[in-house]
């Protein structure tokens, strides 16, 4: 096993090794002259950034949250670059060769002055002789050969390339971190009902999830999240997973507006795979202190319907996984049963036991585009409203970002959940 983890290592660190050897060609190399200033900066760019992403990677565990952040700034913004760039740089790659062969303005002959003389017409002052006719036997012309761009414009391409991937990448890293600064926007969705009765239609559930407080983002974040919630005004508030990364001495203070939190029927929270890299239960112990009520294997009976929440599936490794027996067994099946859990994945647990709805998160929509594609490989569903059989599953993108704060084809959302009744 450590000789496999050992591996996995060093293929990580050659993979990035040879991407950041292709930037520093592209960007670096083929753009300056040996020497000079640029070259100098972009040389030791390109070996201290790796460095920094591989700091805010592992410096969750290797060091206190204070010192986490001088690492988990640049160096997950510079990840999220770096993908951008590659992509950027790979269109490059396509339109490089034709940049290179379109013509320049030296390879276009001048135009003859009006009224000069041309190869084939003589010369006014010189008097017209005629030749005697020779007989010559046509030969086939040589295929033209076309002349290799010059240095000049070797330098021109490599940097208009340059300056184009850099500006793209630049810009929608700039604007995914926007958004997920910004904070997340509201989302509605209706979800109709079977057996849900006639006096809970329209009732509305505010689902959050991933809101991934950490060494990026902190107080301000989790304000920014209470504050649309509230303003909502729904009938129960529901946290489903993956709230924090980081200890509860690191981290309690940036969750403590949560307190602020007000519904009706109250809020209520179940953990996610990171709750169990930071410490579960002091996390389950301190929400439970702010005024949330844990589900952990639990159901709660609500004026319409049943709430169940089930444990993370990363829970299993600590004998805290789920449970969803002990979750929804004994419960009438008349009821219409809403299960909170983390990842989607559970979502055929929930089908066997009779689950009418499923709220879960953990996927981020995909968060970084093309990322969306990988999260399909991993989930059923990776972002909105589907059926399986008589079970419907809904899963948010999530309000938070987990590693680079840049969000692309994937914002962030708190769903507001409206059950509708079909008896109603």
């Amino acid at each position: 096993m450590i000789v496999l983890v050992v591996l996995g290592v060093l293929l990580v660190l050659a993979l990035l090794t040879l991407v950041h050897w292709y930037l520093w060609r592209r960007l670096v190399r083929d753009v300056s002259a040996p020497g000079g200033r640029w070259r100098r900066t972009g040389t030791v760019l390109a070996v201290v950034l790796p460095l920094l992403s591989v700091g805010a990677l592992v410096g969750g565990r290797a060091f206190p949250i204070a010192v986490e952040r001088w690492f988990a700034w640049p160096g997950y913004l510079w990840l999220a670059v770096l993908l951008y760039l590659l992509l950027a740089l790979a269109v490059g790659e396509l339109v490089r060769p034709l940049l290179l062969r379109l013509p320049s303005r030296a390879a276009v002959p001048d135009a003859p002055a009006p009224g000069a003389p041309t190869a084939e017409d003589p010369a006014p002052d010189e008097p017209e002789v005629n030749e005697p006719e020779v007989n010559e036997v046509a030969t086939p012309a040589a295929p033209a050969v076309p002349a290799a761009p010059s240095p000049e414009r070797r330098l021109f391409v490599a940097r208009a390339v340059a300056i184009g991937a850099s500006g793209a990448a630049a810009a929608v890293v700039g604007n995914g971190m926007y958004g997920v600064l910004r904070g997340p926007r509201l989302k509605q969705v209706t979800v109709p009902l079977a057996k849900l009765s006639a006096a809970a239609h329209g009732y509305r559930i505010a689902v959050v999830s991933d809101i991934h407080l950490g060494p990026i983002l902190g107080r301000a974040h989790t304000q920014r999240i209470v504050d649309t919630i509230n303003a909502a005004k729904p009938d129960l508030i529901t946290i489903v997973g993956d709230l924090v990364d980081g200890t509860v001495p690191e981290l309690g203070r940036d969750a403590e507006p949560l307190a602020q939190l007000r519904a009706r029927d109250g809020a209520y929270f179940v953990t996610g795979n990171h709750e169990y890299f930071s410490g579960a239960a002091p996390w389950v112990d301190f929400v439970r202190e702010l005024g949330i009520h844990p589900l952990k294997n639990a159901r709660v009976e609500l004026g319409g319907f049943d709430l169940a929440g089930v444990n993370d599936i990363a829970g299993e490794r600590e004998g805290d996984g789920p449970d969803f027996g002990r979750a929804l067994g004994d419960r009438d099946p008349a009821r219409t049963a809403v299960l909170l859990s983390h990842q989607p994945v559970t979502i055929h647990d929930a089908v066997r036991h009779g689950v009418d709805l499923q709220l879960s998160g953990h996927t981020h929509g995909g968060q970084l585009w093309p990322g969306n594609f990988v999260a399909e490989l991993a989930n059923p569903t990776v972002a909105g409203l589907e059926r399986y059989g008589d079970t419907q599953l809904y899963v948010t993108r999530g309000a938070g970002a987990w590693g680079p704060p840049v969000r692309v084809g994937a914002p962030s959302d708190i769903t507001i959940v409206t059950l509708a009744s079909l008896r109603a």
